[in-house]
């Protein structure tokens, strides 16, 4: 146990601090501070003592030089039973420091910006901070060391009731702390410097070494099914991705219902247009996009009626009246993912009392660089497949040739099929999907599945599949069906035939010279 005399405040995050800051003043804490944190607590008409004027020294090089000496890290790091470090502190007049609260210059924040210079993401990398928490941490029996403002409340809640002392335990768990916090930090700057500096064939493209640290939000009711557990862990300050959605409304989440939201706004937030889409076991069964939301979201559910019951639906617009009324009328749906929600839409989604209504604005949906696999044993590691097609990579291969509004429906539905379980089979008209096939162990397969959803509205379609044609059956069934163009990878070594089959039936087709398996 230790009772608090000193404390160094040193802060980038300053929420919640002055309330700490009084309780501490209560029970005649000396404190220690600098630049804006200092200026911060003497303007709350609070004792404050300059970091400066304690040690001696001034901070210089623009604050990158202020706490980096003896006396703070001597404070820090004596032992209090140990003579030899008494005695050293009073020949060198060492004050002790029972208390540090850091938090660390803002670097993932600052790094995530569009278009950070190099120069500014150099000066939030935190120097001082890091070496102080782990100072204090190194001495966590005499020490007690804050990372983290949402620790405060624990603390004044104790420090009140032991009248300014802190318990082992408290100190234990807080010094702890501060290794995962600063493993962690040390961790993003070293991903982004190697990113930004990998270069040419001198640098791998992949990292050497991949460390992954999560930090628990919620105990989940159970996993995939009723007899696993689950729980759902963001990603170090979650400033990004699906630990950034808000829900709304509705009952709690499950485990496939994140799963599925990610698709959701995966698929959603690829389109620049207004977008909708259904998703249904981490598939699309339905993807539309139209210069009006509401009917992108009516030809997207009109694509698989029966998949898309209890299904996921994600928006890329915020959701209006007429879009909510035509959700309304969809029969019973899971969840809506969208980047708000307007009053009226809001009244009408809510009369239903278990649909879960989940807020995330594009510019938090961010996507990740790697693609992670685990295996036992081992990790596999990819680049996430963000590439895209640009039109002028198409390549026509048949006699005959695509419309514009062939070549716009075939783009159209070759994005989509990036996102669909491989074998993927999409069928398009306009910019919408009539029918998909998916997660088939042979194409032609999927491509009947897709043929068969679509029905008589196969007549006159496009058809994308995520990989060569290996044999001509698929486009022999699709041009039964009424199919009139195809769009696909190329390069198999049945490429004639398949070509020939295509000519044979008067179809369109095109390649990409690029595969978007999705296993």
């Amino acid at each position: 146990m230790i009772k608090v005399k000193r404390a160094l405040i040193s802060v980038s995050d300053k929420t919640g601090l002055l309330d700490f800051v009084k309780c501490l003043a209560r029970f005649n804490v000396e404190i220690l501070s600098t630049g804006g944190t200092a200026k911060m607590i003497r303007d709350a008409g609070l004792a404050v003592k300059e970091v400066s004027e304690y040690t001696g020294f001034p901070e210089m090089m623009d604050g990158r030089v202020k706490t980096l000496h003896p006396k703070i890290h001597g404070g820090l790091l004596a032992l209090r039973e140990n003579p030899e470090h008494m005695k050293a502190a009073e020949a060198h007049g060492i004050g002790m420091i029972d208390m540090v609260i850091v938090n660390l210059y803002p670097f993932e924040k600052v790094t995530q910006k569009k278009n950070v210079s190099l120069e500014e993401a150099i000066e939030n990398i935190d120097i001082g901070g890091p070496s102080m928490l782990r100072s204090a941490a190194k001495n966590y029996k005499n020490v007690a060391v804050i990372c983290n403002p949402d620790r405060y409340k624990e603390v004044i809640d104790e420090l009140d009731a032991n009248s300014g002392i802190l318990s082992d335990r408290l100190l234990v768990s807080l010094g702890m702390e501060v290794f995962d916090r600063t493993s962690r930090y040390d961790r993003v700057i070293a991903e982004y410097l190697q990113a930004r500096f990998r270069v040419g064939e001198a640098f791998q493209k992949l990292p050497q070494t991949v460390y992954l640290g999560f930090t628990k939000v919620q105990d989940l009711r159970y996993g995939e099914n009723p007899h696993q557990a689950g729980a759902f862990y963001r990603e170090s300050d979650a400033l990004r991705g699906m630990a950034k959605a808000r829900q709304l409304h509705g009952k709690e989440l499950s485990f496939n219902n994140i799963l599925d939201l990610f698709a959701a706004v995966d698929i959603a937030y690829a389109f620049k247009n207004p977008a909708a889409v259904i998703i249904k076991h981490n598939n699309p069964c339905g993807v539309a996009q139209d210069t009006d939301l509401a009917k992108a979201y009516k030809n997207a559910w009109a694509c698989d009626k029966l998949s898309a019951f209890g299904g996921i639906i994600g928006l890329n617009r915020p959701v209006d009246q007429k879009t909510a009324e035509a959700i309304s009328k969809s029969g019973f749906m899971e969840c809506v993912i969208a980047p708000s929600f307007d009053k009226s839409a809001f009244d009408i989604l809510t009369q239903k009392k278990n649909v879960r209504l989940m807020e995330l604005v594009p510019e938090d949906f961010l996507r990740d660089r790697y693609d992670f696999k685990k295996v036992p044993g081992g990790l596999l590691l990819q680049d996430v497949d963000a590439r895209d097609l640009d039109p002028v990579e198409v390549k026509v291969v048949s006699k005959k040739k695509p419309t514009k509004n062939q070549m716009e429906s075939m783009l159209f539905g070759w994005k989509v099929v990036k996102f669909v379980k491989s074998n993927a089979i999409v069928l398009t008209k306009g910019e919408k999907t009539i029918g998909i096939g998916m997660g088939q162990t042979s194409r032609v397969d999927s491509a009947d599945l897709a043929l068969r959803r679509a029905g008589k509205l196969s007549k006159g379609a496009c058809l994308a599949s995520d990989a060569f044609l290996p044999k001509a059956d698929t486009v022999t069934i699709a041009a039964k069906a009424g199919v009139k163009a195809i769009i696909q990878t190329g390069g198999s070594i049945a490429d004639p035939d398949v070509i020939k089959e295509a000519d044979k039936r008067g179809l369109v087709m095109v390649v990409t010279g690029v595969r978007h398996f999705r296993h």
